[in-house]
């Protein structure tokens, strides 16, 4: 698969060892930034980043509002504020109202991406139990993205990715080992 410039992620219950699973597959060098949203509540500070950080050989960070994507990185949402990417390829924090009860909302993410990145998107939708994100993926599809769902059979959750399947057909549905296994065969965009 190529010309993937950039990869939206989402996920819900279950999302923590599902997110680290796939990430801990991607070579040192992977290029490609990554953005994900995962549920969290609004009430608390959410360590998510410095958890990954600790666990992973690549920069991450929780989204900072008008921050430029780099190459390499993973961004996560922060608690609170939906997290979108713009058309100039920076990050956006808004505090619209909630999406299928959750903010940050995955569909947020996913529709924004979509229209930042058309073709150069790959969206991948994971655990969870509730339909965000869904509608979002077939965004990704109708842009022109290439899509995956986690086989749902395998999910912790699997009420987000059998949601996804009933709107669209994705590339792939596949457990997070090839999920891994596959983002880490993609190669960076040539600049």
């Amino acid at each position: 698969m190529k010309g993937v410039q950039a990869i939206a992620l989402g996920a819900s219950a279950g999302g923590v060892s599902a997110l680290l699973a796939v990430f801990q597959a991607l070579p040192p060098a992977f290029r490609i930034p990554l953005v994900c949203v995962l549920h969290l509540p609004d009430d608390r500070h959410s360590h998510l980043a410095e958890v990954f950080a600790r666990r992973l050989k690549r920069p991450v960070r929780e989204a900072r509002d008008k921050e430029d994507i780099a190459p390499g990185s993973i961004y996560v949402a922060g608690p609170g504020y939906h997290l979108s990417v713009e058309r100039d390829h920076s990050l956006s924090l808004s505090q619209e109202e909630r999406v299928h009860f959750s903010r940050p909302s995955i569909d947020v993410l996913f529709e924004s991406a979509a229209d930042a990145y058309g073709p150069g998107l790959l969206g991948v939708l994971l655990t969870g139990a509730n339909e965000d994100g869904a509608r979002g993926l077939a965004s990704i599809k109708r842009q022109g993205g290439r899509t995956i769902i986690q086989d749902p059979h395998e999910a912790q959750v699997s009420t987000m990715p059998r949601a996804a399947l009933a709107l669209h057909q994705p590339d792939y549905i596949l457990p997070l080992n090839g999920i891994g296994q596959l983002l880490a065969s993609l190669e960076a965009p040539e600049c």
